[in-house]
């Protein structure tokens, strides 16, 4: 999508601190975090909406954000990480993953 600011990260016209990244998918620190490490993932095609992802898409979403958390929670010595599924700021689905401690 044209106007898309996670499209634009990634087709690599906006920077970004990438964490992940694979054929569907990357993940990428925000840029005004809730908490250090709170990182967003996103899939690389535009979807408006998590509930617009094909199935095999929204499977493979939350095992890659299932990786992610356990690389997250072991960096950060959080406690548990956060998942947030919002959407309301950037129309393209995303994925929140905030450490958190007790």
């Amino acid at each position: 999508m044209e106007n898309c600011i996670f499209c634009k990260i990634v087709a690599g016209d906006i920077p970004s601190t990438k964490t992940y990244e694979d054929e569907d998918f990357i993940a990428f620190l925000d840029i005004h975090p809730k908490a250090p490490g709170h990182t967003l993932v996103v899939p690389k095609a535009h979807f408006a909406w998590f509930l617009d992802l094909p199935d095999e898409l929204s499977d493979k979403f939350f095992r890659v954000a299932r990786t992610i958390s356990a690389q997250l929670k072991n960096e950060t010595s959080a406690d548990y990480i956060h998942l947030s599924i919002v959407g309301k700021d950037v129309p393209h689905a995303h994925i929140h993953l905030i450490p958190q401690n007790l």
